[in-house]
């Protein structure tokens, strides 16, 4: 189960949101089950989204990242997990950014949905432990993100960026 809070006006409507991340969240939860032998807790997870704008989630980012800039996503775990943890049903919060997001989907040349759908992936394996910082972390994320994306009929936003 996911809980959206909308804060910024520029976003789509809370249900095609809503049906979005439950889209990516689904293929999210089948990849990782299937392909890193993810163990979830019995009873449904929580997650909340929050969907803003850059003047916000760049305060997030000064408080949380000490970096005064905005960004694209945000991701904050409920706990920290390895890799053979089982996640708290309580799994964490993703932040996202219009301006950010919209500004990267026409750089990229990609639709504004198929982007958030990336990002959305991208928050939500952050809560599962995944990161990018190392060269061998940030290959088996992008691995990990391209096929989930390929399993909901997206391409590889690595090779058309």
């Amino acid at each position: 189960m996911h809980n959206i809070a909308i804060e910024a006006s520029h976003w789509i409507d809370e249900s095609e949101l809503f049906s979005l991340a439950t889209k990516c969240i689904d293929a999210c939860n089948t990849w990782l089950s299937k392909h890193e032998n993810q163990i979830f807790p019995e009873e449904d997870m929580e997650l909340s989204l929050l969907f803003t704008d850059d003047a916000s989630i760049q305060q997030i980012n000064v408080k949380w990242r000490a970096m005064d800039k905005p960004t694209n996503v945000l991701s904050f775990p409920t706990k920290d997990l390895g890799s053979d943890d089982t996640p708290l049903p309580l799994l964490g919060d993703i932040v996202f950014a219009y301006e950010t997001i919209e500004r990267e989907a026409i750089e990229q040349n990609k639709s504004f949905d198929a982007h958030l759908s990336h990002l959305m992936i991208h928050g939500y394996l952050h809560l599962f432990g995944f990161d990018h910082i190392e060269d061998k972390e940030a290959e088996h994320m992008e691995l990990t993100e391209t096929g989930i994306l390929a399993s909901i009929g997206l391409s590889n936003p690595y090779n058309d960026a």
